[in-house]
C-alpha cells in the first residue's frame, strides 16, 4: 500500500522527535521547576509559543533560519555539505520546536509536584544535584515523562503546517502522512484520506486514554 510510506515516515519522525525532546527537555522542564529567575517566566514564554502561533508564521521562520543561507542551515551546510531544509533532518528540528511544549509543560508539572524536603533528603545524605536529579526527581516525576512522551508523539504525527513549510512534500524524505491526507483530498481520493485519516483519529484516542489510565493508577497510589 502507498499509505505505508507516510505511514512509517511519520513514525520515525515521531519517535526520533520524543525520544530527543524528553531528554534534552528534561533538565530544561527541572529548571523551569525550581528557578526563581526573572527570566523564568520569559523562557517559559518562549517555550510556549508554539502553541499560540500559527503553524505556517513558525514554519516560515524556521524556513529562514534553516534555509542554505540562515543562521542554522548555513552552519549545517558547511559540515555536512548537505541543506538542513526539505530534508529528514530539517524535519526533526522543525518537529523538535513545534512539539516542544507539549513536552516540557507535562515534565514541569510533574517536577513541581515533587516535595521539596525529598530533594533536600537526598542532598543531606551526599548526593549532588546531578545524583538528586536523576535518582528522586526523575523517579518520582514519572508520570510527567509518560504525558510528555504521549504528547509530543501524537502532536508530532499530525503536524502538517510545519513540515510542508520545511520538509516540502519529498516521497521517501519528507512526505509524512498529513502531507499525504492533504494530496489525496486535493487529487478527490477521499477513500484514501480517510483511510489515512482514520488511523490517525484511531491512534490519537487510544494513545490519550492510555495516558488517562496510566495517570488515573498513579493518582491513586
Amino acid at each position: 500500500m502507498t499509505e505505508l510510506g507516510p505511514l512509517f515516515l511519520s513514525a520515525k519522525l515521531a519517535l526520533v522527535t520524543t525520544v530527543i525532546l524528553v531528554l534534552l527537555g528534561a533538565p530544561l522542564a527541572w529548571w523551569l521547576s525550581q528557578t526563581r529567575s526573572r527570566w523564568q517566566p520569559i523562557v517559559q514564554a518562549i517555550v510556549a509559543m508554539p502553541i499560540v502561533l500559527p503553524p505556517t508564521v513558525l514554519g516560515f521562520y524556521l524556513l529562514v533560519v534553516l534555509g542554505p543561507y540562515g543562521a542554522i542551515g548555513g552552519w549545517w551546510l558547511s559540515v555536512t555539505g548537505n541543506a538542513l531544509t526539505f530534508s529528514f533532518a530539517g524535519l526533526v528540528v522543525a518537529s523538535c520546536i513545534y512539539s516542544l511544549p507539549f513536552a516540557i509543560q507535562p515534565m514541569q508539572n510533574a517536577f513541581e509536584a515533587v516535595a521539596r524536603k525529598n530533594i533536600e533528603a537526598a542532598w543531606t545524605l551526599g548526593a549532588s544535584r546531578l545524583d538528586a536529579f536523576l535518582t528522586v526527581a526523575v523517579p518520582l516525576s514519572a508520570r510527567g515523562f509518560v504525558s510528555a512522551a504521549v504528547l509530543s508523539f501524537a502532536h508530532t504525527l499530525g503536524e502538517f503546517g510545519v513540515v510542508l513549510m520545511v520538509g516540502g512534500n519529498i516521497p521517501g524524505e519528507t512526505r509524512v502522512v498529513s502531507i499525504a491526507i492533504f494530496d489525496h483530498v486535493e487529487t478527490l481520493n477521499y477513500a484514501a484520506a480517510h483511510r489515512l485519516s482514520l488511523i490517525l483519529v484511531a491512534f490519537a484516542f487510544a494513545s490519550l486514554l492510555a495516558m488517562f489510565i496510566i495517570n488515573r493508577r498513579w493518582s491513586r497510589r
